[in-house]
C-alpha cells in the first residue's frame, strides 16, 4: 500500500494548484485524474471559451475597421482550422500541467478514484493511504430530465462542433448562455436565447443585466422570455416545446446552459459520511475542511464562486496552512472579481446595488455611474455603449462595488479589484490621476450620483 501526506482527487485547477503547492513544501503528494489534466477550465471551459471569444471579437473588429476607412471584406471562417489550432493549444496546456506536476515530484495516477475510508483511496484495484485527502472533482453541465433532452448539446458539446451551426437555440440565462450566444452571433449564427425569467444573469447587478440585454438584442440576438422548456423534438430540425405548448422550430443545434452539477457522486463520499447539501455540493468551513476530519474540498464542488482563480487561491491557501506552517491561511469569499465574456464584456467586483442595500440599508448607499460611447467606436452610429457604476456606502463613501459593461472592461477590472479589496473611498478614486484618452479614466472621474434604488 502506497502512503502519502496528501492525496488529491481531481486534476483540475484547484487540485493541481493544491498538489503543486503542497509538494513545494516537501509533502509527498499523489494526484488522481481520470481524464485530461487541467479539468473543466483548460479542456471545456475558460481556455477554449476565451479563444472562441477572441475569434468572435476579431470578426467584430474586422467590421469596425471599415468605419475607419479600411477597405475590408471579412471572409468565411475556417471553423475546422480554428478548432484544430484550439485543440492543439489545449493539448500543449495538458502537457504543461503534467510537466509541472512531475517537476514538483507529485505522483500522478490515471483512473477512477473512490474514497473507502478517511485515509484510504482506491483506484481500480490499487489502494493509496493518505494522511489528508482533498476532493477537487469539479462539475459538469446540467442536462434537464425532459423528453428529447438527449438531442441537445451542452457547453462541452459546443467545443466538439466541427461546423458553425446556422440556427441555434440556447436554453439558459447564466454566464455560459450569454457567452456562447455572443460568440455564435458574432461568428454568423442566428441565435435565440430561451429564459425562464425576464432576463439573463439573474445574480448580477440589475443595471448590468439590463444593459447587456439591450446590447445583445441590438446585435440581433432573439430572446424568448418567461418560458419553461418541457420537451425537445427532432425531425428534419430541432423543435423546442414550452410549458404553454408553444413550439419554436428550425434549429440546427440546441444548447443546454442551465447550470452545472457538482461531481460528488460515485467517488465514495457516502462511505465516510462527508456532508453534502441538497444541491450536491460538499459542505466545508472557512478552512475548506469537510465534516470529516482531514478530508478537504476546493473548487466547483463547494458551490461558492465557481471560478478557476478561486479554486486555485483556495487550494494554495489550504496547502500553505497544512504544509507551509501558516495556520491562519484561508480564502475569504468576498470581493471576488469576475468577468463575463459576453459581447460586450462585463467586469464586476464587490457588492451589487441590490446586495449593498441589503447589507448597508438603502439610506446608506449611493451610486455613481456613467454611460458613454468608447472612442474606439467614434465613427459607428450604432455602436455598443459602455456603462460603469461605483457602489459606495456611508458618509466616507467607501467603494463597496465596482461594475461595468463595455469594450475593455474584461481587462481593466483587475486593477480596480485591488482598490475595492483594500477598502478605498470614492475620494481616493477622485484623487487618482486619469489616463487619457481611455475608457478606464471614466472610473476615476465620475461625478453623477444618485440614491440607491430597490430592484423592480
Amino acid at each position: 500500500m502506497s502512503q502519502y501526506d496528501l492525496i488529491v482527487i481531481g486534476g483540475g485547477s484547484g487540485g493541481v494548484a493544491t498538489a503543486n503547492r503542497a509538494a513545494s513544501y516537501g509533502a509527498n503528494v499523489a494526484l488522481i485524474e481520470k481524464a485530461a489534466m487541467g479539468g473543466t477550465c483548460v479542456n471545456v471551459g475558460c481556455v477554449p471559451k476565451k479563444i472562441m471569444w477572441s475569434a468572435a471579437s476579431l470578426m467584430e473588429a474586422g467590421h469596425e475597421a471599415s468605419n475607419y476607412g479600411f477597405d475590408t471584406q471579412i471572409g468565411a471562417l475556417d471553423w475546422k482550422k480554428l478548432k484544430t489550432q484550439r485543440d492543439d493549444y489545449i493539448k500543449r496546456l495538458n502537457k504543461g500541467y503534467e510537466s509541472g506536476l512531475a517537476k514538483n515530484k507529485v505522483t500522478v495516477f490515471n483512473g477512477n478514484a473512490s474514497v473507502i475510508s478517511p485515509t484510504t483511496v482506491q483506484i481500480d484495484k490499487q489502494i493509496l493511504e493518505g494522511k489528508k485527502l482533498l476532493i477537487a472533482t469539479g462539475g459538469r453541465p446540467t442536462v434537464p430530465e425532459i423528453p428529447g433532452a438527449e438531442f441537445c448539446i451542452t457547453s462541452d458539446g459546443f467545443f466538439e462542433l466541427t461546423t458553425l451551426p446556422e440556427r441555434v437555440a440556447i436554453i439558459g440565462s447564466g454566464y455560459i448562455a450569454v457567452e456562447l450566444a455572443g460568440v455564435l452571433n458574432a461568428l454568423g449564427s442566428k441565435v435565440t436565447i430561451i429564459v425562464r425569467r425576464k432576463g439573463v444573469l439573474n445574480s448580477f447587478d440589475q443595471t448590468l443585466r439590463e444593459k447587456l440585454m439591450e446590447e445583445m438584442e441590438k446585435a440581433g440576438i432573439n430572446f424568448i422570455k418567461e418560458t419553461q422548456v418541457t420537451a425537445i423534438e427532432k425531425n428534419h430540425s430541432l423543435t423546442v416545446v414550452s410549458d404553454n405548448q408553444q413550439e419554436f422550430d428550425g434549429f440546427d443545434q440546441v444548447i443546454w446552459a442551465v447550470g452545472r452539477t457538482p461531481n460528488t457522486q460515485n467517488i465514495g463520499l457516502e462511505n465516510v459520511g462527508v456532508d453534502i447539501d441538497g444541491n450536491g455540493y460538499v459542505k466545508v468551513d472557512q478552512f475548506q475542511e469537510t465534516s470529516v476530519k482531514n478530508i478537504y474540498a476546493v473548487g466547483d464542488i463547494v458551490g461558492t464562486f465557481e471560478l478557476t482563480p478561486v479554486a486555485i487561491a483556495a487550494g494554495r491557501r489550504l496547502a500553505d496552512r497544512l504544509f507551509g506552517n501558516k495556520p491562519d491561511r484561508y480564502l475569504p469569499y468576498s470581493n471576488i472579481p469576475t468577468v463575463i465574456f459576453s459581447h460586450p464584456p462585463i467586469g464586476t467586483v464587490g457588492l451589487s446595488e441590490e446586495q449593498a442595500i441589503k447589507v448597508h440599508g438603502i439610506e446608506n448607499v449611493k451610486i455613481y455611474e456613467t454611460d458613454f460611447k468608447p472612442m474606439y467606436y467614434a465613427f459607428n452610429s450604432n455602436s455598443p455603449r459602455c456603462y460603469m457604476k461605483l457602489v459606495v456606502a456611508g458618509e466616507d463613501e467607501k467603494v463597496i462595488g465596482c461594475h461595468g459593461i463595455g469594450l475593455g472592461l474584461d481587462e481593466m477590472m483587475q486593477g480596480f479589484a485591488i482598490a475595492v479589496r483594500l477598502g478605498v473611498n470614492k475620494s481616493e478614486f477622485d484623487d487618482t490621476v486619469a489616463i487619457h484618452p481611455t475608457a478606464s479614466e471614466e472610473m476615476v472621474t465620475m461625478k453623477n450620483s444618485r440614491n440607491a434604488v430597490l430592484p423592480v
